[in-house]
C-alpha cells in the first residue's frame, strides 16, 4: 500500500512538470527512485527508527542509485572547506546528511574556526578536551592544522577536500573579496592586478592571502614561499597524506559520484543545487543564460590568465597534480560506469528542481526572494544568487526542499540551536579579524568569512526568533 501511494505521489511530483523525453527516462529509473521522494516519509530510518524519513534518508535496501556493494556508510567526516570552490554546496550536503541521521557537528563559535589563523581545537563549540566529546562531522572554514583537528575528530575520520583551477578561483575571489583584500582593493580590475601583482600585493597586510595561492594557504601551507618544484612536491605530499579524496570543482558531478562511493552514501545524499553562486549576466541582459561573458572588472586576456597561473604557481601545481589523480580514479571507476551515474545524478537533480524550485530551478537575485530567511548574503562586485521554493508544498516536502537551498550561515545557526538549545548565544564574532562596515540601508553585508559584529548580533537574534516557537524548537 505504501509503495502504491509513493508511486502515485512520485508521478504527481515529477512527471506532470516534465516533457515526454524525461517521462520515458523516468520509467527506467522509476523503480530505483519510487518511494524516495516522499514515500520514504512513511518508512523507518535505518539509524533512528523513531524519526520520519525524508528525501535523503538512508536505506541501503531501497536502491537509491546503483548498488554500492558491501560497505558501511561513513559517519565520521572532515571536509576542508576551501574558498570559492563550490565548497558551500558540499557543506550543505554534509549538513543535510548529518541532520537527517542525528549526527553531532563540530561547529565554530561564530561561522569559522578562527580563520585565517591556523585551526586550534578550542575553536570548536562544546570542545572539552581531546575526545572528551565525540563529534561526527566537521566542515566550516578553517586554515587546516591536522594535529589540532585530530584532537576533535575520531581516528577513523574520512578526510576530503575540493580544488579549483586557480584562474577561475582568482576571478571568483576578486569578485567576492574586492573590498576585503588590500591587493584587490587597490587594483582597477582583475586584469590590472594580473598584469603586475607585485605592484598591489603586500604579504604582511591582513586578508591579502585571498590574493595569492589561496588553496595552498587553506591547506595550512606557506602560500608566500618562492616556487620550486621540490617545495611544491613536498606540499603536495603533505596533502596526499592528510586527505583520502580531493574533488575538482570543474567536474562537480563526477566528484559527487566518487564521493558517494567513497562514503558509501545513497545517491540522494549527493544531489544538490548550486549554492552561493555569483551572477554572471552582463549589464543589459535580464535573463539567466548560464555561464556567459564575465563582467568587465573580471575580464582577462589569455596572457593575463597565464600570468595568474604563474602568480599562483603553488596552487597551479596542486591543481594539476590532483587533476591527474582525479582522472586516474575515474579510470579505475570506469568511464562508462561514471557517465551512467552522472546521467542518473542529473536526472535526479532535475526532478527535485521541478518539485522544489520556482522558475524551473533558475537561480534568482536575493532581492527577488520573498522569504527573507533564505536570502543569501551579499558581498563584493557581483550579486550572490539564491532560490525560491515552489508555492503550495506540503510541510514535509517543504522542509526537505528548504534544506537543499538554505544558505550556509542560516543553516549553521539552525544546527547550532538544535545542538546547543540551552547555550547562551554569543553576541559577537568568534574571530575579530577583517571586520567590515555594515550598510544599514541594504541587505546585510558580509565578506563570507569575516562577519561584522553588528550584523552577527542581528543575524543570530533573527535566527533565534525564526527557529523557536514558544520556547521549543519547531
Amino acid at each position: 500500500m505504501v509503495f502504491k501511494r509513493s508511486a502515485r505521489r512520485m508521478r504527481w511530483l515529477g512527471c506532470y512538470r516534465l516533457g515526454p523525453k524525461w517521462k520515458v527516462l523516468l520509467v527506467f529509473v522509476g523503480i530505483a527512485f519510487a518511494g524516495q521522494l516522499l514515500g520514504v516519509l512513511f518508512n523507518k530510518s535505518w539509524v533512528q527508527p523513531e524519526r520520519s524519513r525524508s528525501l535523503f534518508s538512508l536505506s541501503l535496501e531501497n536502491g537509491q542509485g546503483p548498488p554500492l556493494g558491501h560497505c558501511r556508510p561513513h559517519t565520521h567526516i572532515m571536509f576542508l572547506k576551501t574558498h570559492k570552490t563550490a565548497s558551500s554546496t558540499v557543506l550543505n550536503m554534509l549538513y543535510r546528511f548529518g541532520e537527517e541521521q542525528g549526527l553531532r557537528f563540530a561547529l565554530p563559535v561564530g561561522y569559522q574556526f578562527g580563520y585565517p589563523l591556523s585551526f586550534i581545537a578550542q575553536r570548536v563549540k562544546g570542545y572539552r578536551g581531546p575526545h572528551v566529546a565525540e563529534f561526527d562531522i566537521m566542515g566550516n572554514h578553517m586554515r587546516f592544522y591536522k594535529p589540532e583537528v585530530e584532537k576533535v575528530m575520531p581516528p577513523d575520520t574520512f578526510y576530503f577536500s575540493i580544488l579549483r583551477d586557480p584562474v577561475a578561483l582568482a576571478e571568483s575571489s576578486y569578485a567576492y573579496y574586492k573590498n576585503v583584500a588590500p591587493a584587490f582593493r587597490r587594483a582597477k580590475g582583475l586584469g590590472d592586478f594580473a598584469d603586475n601583482p607585485h605592484k598591489y600585493y603586500e604579504p604582511r597586510l591582513r586578508n591579502n592571502h585571498y590574493a595569492r595561492n589561496l588553496q595552498w594557504f587553506d591547506f595550512g601551507l606557506d602560500h608566500n614561499a618562492n616556487f620550486s618544484l621540490a617545495f611544491a612536491r613536498r606540499g603536495e605530499a603533505i596533502v596526499r597524506r592528510n586527505f583520502r579524496l580531493i574533488l575538482l570543482a570543474e567536474y562537480f558531478d563526477q566528484s559527487m559520484v566518487l564521493l558517494r562511493h567513497a562514503l558509501c552514501w545513497p545517491l540522494d545524499a549527493v544531489v544538490s543545487f548550486s549554492l552561493n553562486a555569483r551572477q554572471q549576466v552582463p549589464k543589459g541582459r535580464s535573463s539567466w543564460v548560464g555561464k556567459v561573458a564575465q563582467p568587465a572588472p573580471l575580464a582577462l586576456t589569455d596572457t593575463q590568465r597565464r600570468k595568474l597561473r604563474q602568480w599562483n604557481a603553488l596552487d597551479w601545481h596542486l591543481y594539476q597534480a590532483f587533476n591527474r589523480t582525479f582522472w586516474m580514479e575515474v579510470e579505475r571507476f570506469g568511464r562508462a560506469r561514471m557517465q551512467a551515474e552522472v546521467d542518473l545524478l542529473k536526472i535526479r537533480r532535475e526532478v527535485l528542481a521541478g518539485v522544489c524550485l520556482r522558475d524551473g530551478g533558475r537561480p534568482v537575485e536575493a532581492s527577488r526572494i520573498r522569504d527573507k530567511d533564505i536570502r543569501p548574503f551579499q558581498s563584493g562586485l557581483v550579486k550572490i544568487l539564491g532560490y525560491e521554493l515552489q508555492p503550495g508544498l506540503d510541510n514535509a516536502t517543504r522542509q526537505v526542499c528548504l534544506s537543499m537551498i538554505r544558505p550556509e550561515i542560516q543553516y549553521k545557526d539552525l544546527l547550532d540551536l538544535r545542538q546547543f538549545p540551552h547555550a547562551q548565544q554569543p553576541l559577537g564574532p568568534a574571530n575579530a579579524v577583517g571586520v567590515v562596515a555594515i550598510k544599514k540601508d541594504s541587505l546585510p553585508f558580509v565578506t563570507g568569512e569575516h562577519v561584522g559584529k553588528d550584523w552577527e548580533v542581528k543575524a543570530r537574534n533573527q535566527s533565534i526568533h525564526r527557529v523557536y516557537n514558544n520556547g521549543k524548537l519547531r
